[in-house]
């Protein structure tokens, strides 16, 4: 397989700009690191070092000079794709594109990295949303093979070809959603799954280690090899519906996130980068897990694609 898109720029040198640029370079793409942050640049470097050295441990050195780190917006001139990963603030996202457009050949594909915000509200800052897309990696964004690509209204279909093209020739499992719709798939599902966790954790049903448990043992295996609607055909629509009918109307469906996800956050209690969530973290709790995830999902991705073929 082979991709036109040889030079790339990823925007945004955080853990999820660090694991794309990771990918793409480790896969004999050529990439610019693009971010003005002071520090930013060396701390993306050991990120990807020890990224590298997980799933690519014969090749760090060579992929690390196939990236080149820049501080300023002019470096992407020359790239065929630009992937924006920067955080979650919609002017922020739009004020970079707006100086992409004017420094960019007409031929660059536009890319932002988003969990959910409206992919043409981020188009409308630029002049070529027919070669705008949204590209939705999960973390850690070099490990997981999914990635949504999310149109907006104008997107051509051969700007998604190209860029769904360069995705797999990186090995990713891209997906097409067709609607720009708040949290894409992936999100929409997430989190119904999370509120209702969340909503038993806070009644006192269980512990948060015992209800991960049974995510983990149960639905986490099954999906892995069964999407939902697979496992509804597989156990019967009418056993589904069934349940349903009495189920539904006792399923967490508040529409604001719920008191115990509030008082988290007003608390500092935010997770693993601080130290306290729903679980207590010290720093080398944290790099320890951060690692052994890393190299397990690649390993679970590995053998789940060799089962599932080229789908």
């Amino acid at each position: 397989m082979d991709t036109p898109l040889k030079n790339l720029a990823i925007i945004g040198a955080g853990a999820m700009g660090s694991g794309i640029a990771a990918l793409f370079a480790s896969k004999g793409l050529n990439v610019v690191l693009i971010d003005p942050m002071e520090g930013a640049l060396e701390r993306a470097l050991k990120t990807i070092d020890r990224q590298l050295n997980v799933y690519a441990p014969g090749n760090v050195q060579e992929a690390i000079q196939r990236i080149r780190l820049e501080p300023g917006l002019e470096a992407a001139a020359a790239s065929d794709l630009v992937i924006e990963a920067v955080p979650e603030n919609l002017d922020l996202k739009r004020g970079i594109f707006a100086k992409l457009d004017s420094l960019c050949p007409a031929h660059t594909l536009f890319a932002t990295n988003t969990s959910g915000l409206s992919i043409n509200a981020i188009a409308s800052a630029v002049l070529r949303r027919d070669r705008f897309v949204g590209t939705h990696f999960f973390t850690p964004a070099d490990v997981i093979p999914l990635v949504e690509v999310v149109r907006n209204d104008d997107t051509s279909e051969d700007t998604v070809a190209q860029v769904m093209a360069t995705l797999r020739f990186a090995g990713k499992r891209p997906v097409l959603v067709r609607q720009d719709i708040p949290g894409f798939i992936a999100n929409r599902i997430q989190h119904a799954l999370a509120r209702e966790a969340i909503s038993l954790l806070e009644k006192g049903v269980a512990s948060a280690e015992d209800i991960d448990e049974v995510v983990k043992w149960s639905l986490g295996i099954r999906l892995a090899l069964s999407g939902p609607l697979e496992q509804r055909d597989m156990n019967g629509i009418d056993v589904h519906y069934a349940i349903a009918s009495y189920l539904y109307k006792d399923l967490e469906n508040r529409t604001e996130p719920s008191d115990l996800l509030k008082s988290k956050v007003d608390s500092g209690q935010i997770g693993a980068k601080s130290g306290q969530g729903f679980y207590t973290w010290s720093p080398e709790r944290r790099e320890r897990v951060l690692r052994e995830k890393s190299a397990t999902l690649g390993e679970l991705a590995a053998w789940l694609n060799s089962k599932a073929g080229d789908s």
